[in-house]
């Protein structure tokens, strides 16, 4: 069985449309979205649409762990509430759970932005290349790992921020695939905080982490 693990915090629009979009293709599947104290309706969202709600303490590694902790599938989905993997994901997902050889990698799908204009396609290319290049996909991508491989390496590490940096550095990229299959995720944060300045920005976090500055002195700079 695979299980999903669905990060929450006051997420309940994009909740409702990721649970709709994965509904058809996940079947027999299990999805656990663990909460991090959510004040609108995310919970009555997830719990109407068969979902299986855990309270964590707030933080995204905090609420991944726990997720990872109360799931029961031999493969565990990790993905964000405003991410949703395009139609034929599931089959994306069992052929490469289907390959013993994978029991030991992890796998991401393709980054994509539900927005027309051209400086999303330009993100999108700046994301394939650092996945190719670098083997550091980000939580927006998605994650796919079998839980002894997940439980050897240690899991998420409970910060606040680079959960996912955290982890991917840990599998490694030749232990890392990127699945020729997208996922879209909402570009309303790119819209917000600007199509260039956000990047940059993320790149500048991701560079500090890299030199050793604190996860918790990042998340006050990111502003979570």
């Amino acid at each position: 069985m695979l299980s999903l693990v669905i990060p929450t915090l006051d997420a309940a629009a994009e909740l409702g449309r990721t649970l709709a979009a994965l509904a058809p293709e996940c079947a027999g599947d299990e999805i656990v979205v663990a909460d991090g104290g959510s004040r609108d309706a995310t919970v009555s969202v997830a719990e109407a649409a068969g979902a299986r709600v855990v309270a964590a303490p707030r933080g995204r590694g905090s609420q991944l762990c726990a997720g990872a902790e109360a799931a029961c599938g031999d493969w565990l989905l990790f993905l964000h509430a405003d991410t949703r993997p395009a139609p034929g994901w599931r089959d994306a997902l069992a052929r490469f759970i289907a390959d013993p050889a994978n029991a030991e990698r992890a796998a991401a799908f393709r980054f994509a932005l539900d927005d027309a204009d051209p400086r999303a396609r330009r993100i999108e290319r700046g994301v394939a290349w650092r996945g190719r290049a670098l083997g550091l996909p980000y939580g927006d991508q998605g994650l796919l790992i079998a839980r002894k491989f997940y439980a050897a390496l240690g899991g998420y590490p409970a910060i606040p921020l680079m959960e996912d940096v955290a982890l991917v550095r840990r599998i490694g990229r030749r232990r890392l695939a990127i699945l020729d299959h997208p996922a879209l995720t909402s570009a309303a944060r790119y819209r917000r905080d600007g199509w260039w300045l956000r990047p940059a920005r993320n790149v500048a976090l991701v560079s500090l982490y890299f030199l050793g500055v604190p996860p918790r002195l990042l998340a006050r700079l990111y502003g979570r």
